[in-house]
């Protein structure tokens, strides 16, 4: 599968699994000069922007490994370009969703949400 395909696979997971454990889903693929955010979603609590890294397994690096201090900060950027057209009275949260899969489909995928993933 095309790598750019199966990202968008991932995020639609990551988008799924936020719904069912209470978030509501505002943006997806949020772009900007300076970066993107692959989901922007909301509780009662946060508004969160969330990374998602897609990894069929974590032999060589754990998926959160994957973003760096050079990521961070584009995201970050790229968050504050947002908040700065979208008011909101929420504080900010930045998570990052590991999405494990088996290629040929013999395992179930693993998801782990890692909350405010920036600290």
């Amino acid at each position: 599968m095309k790598t750019k395909l199966l990202g968008r696979e991932g995020e639609a997971r990551a988008a799924q699994h936020l719904r069912k454990n209470g978030y509501n889903i505002i943006g997806m693929n949020y772009k900007t000069r300076f970066g993107e955010i692959d989901l922007i979603a909301e509780d009662k609590k946060y508004i969160v922007f969330v990374e998602v890294k897609l990894r069929k397994n974590a032999r060589f690096a754990e998926a959160r490994e994957f973003v760096d201090l050079r990521k961070i900060e584009r995201i970050k950027t790229t968050a504050e370009i947002w908040l700065s057209q979208n008011e909101t009275d929420k504080p900010v949260r930045f998570d990052v969703i590991e999405i494990y899969f088996s290629e040929g489909g013999t395992e179930k995928e693993k998801i782990i949400h890692l909350e405010d993933a920036f600290q």
